[in-house]
């Protein structure tokens, strides 16, 4: 009776885990489209680094379905769905480590694009009113002006010669950046200020499935061994 005190225990820890499964799919989804959000913010258009938010959201909404048929399995002491929980888990698990792996190496990339696109944006800004409003947002939100710093608008034909985008003053009003003064203005380029919040939030977009990955290899473990009591005969009630 020993044996089955303790599959008794197994399965209540598994029921937790499942639980906590269905919270961590929640997450994933939550992280995934935070990060789809914010690299929208920064980018026009999609770019390669946009596709890893995809592919956590995509794990974290399998994750919930592979803890409902974990669920379905603890409850029935069905062999067949316990051995299909513990494969697919095993394999989201690899999917969540190679994401987070991809994640972390990436991240300058993520920033080489952001550049790239950047500097593009800037050649347009006075042709499309619409990437003249996305720079401005983006300059103000971060308290940025131009790529490297705000000379680089030099080099932009804007009108009047020599001026810059209203959106780099502290204090925005409209003429603000024709006649300026370099103490009146942001002084950091956007790829400096946006490329070191890229970085930090890549990290945090690295570690959660990380974090949720070492935590399924204990419900992997719980998972087998009621898949053995299951397998000896076993009667878990």
């Amino acid at each position: 009776m020993a044996v089955e005190g303790g599959m008794k225990c197994v399965k209540f820890l598994l029921y937790v885990f499942l639980l906590a499964f269905c919270a961590c799919a929640v997450g994933l989804i939550a992280v995934g489209v935070g990060a789809q959000i914010l690299l929208s913010q920064i980018n026009q258009g999609p770019t390669p680094g946009s596709l890893l938010p995809v592919v956590i959201i995509a794990v974290g909404a399998f994750l919930f379905l592979v803890a409902l048929v974990g669920c379905c399995g603890t409850c029935k002491e069905n062999y067949c769905l316990m051995i299909t929980f513990v494969i697919f888990l095993s394999l989201i698990m690899l999917v969540e480590v190679a994401t987070a792996i991809a994640g972390y190496i990436f991240r300058d990339k993520v920033v080489s694009e952001f550049k790239k696109n950047f500097q593009q944006q800037m050649q347009t800004y006075p042709k499309d009113n619409q990437t003249a409003v996305f720079l401005d947002k983006l300059q103000q939100e971060f308290k940025c002006c131009g790529a490297a710093n705000y000379t680089d608008w030099e080099t932009i034909p804007l009108v009047p010669k020599g001026q810059i985008p209203d959106s780099c003053c502290v204090n925005v009003s409209a003429g603000c950046g024709i006649k300026f003064n370099s103490k009146d203005i942001y002084t950091k380029g956007c790829i400096e200020m946006i490329g070191g919040w890229l970085r930090s939030n890549a990290l945090v977009v690295a570690a959660a499935p990380l974090g949720i990955a070492f935590v399924e290899v204990l419900g992997i473990v719980f998972a087998c061994c009621l898949v053995k009591s299951i397998q000896s005969g076993y009667e878990v009630m």
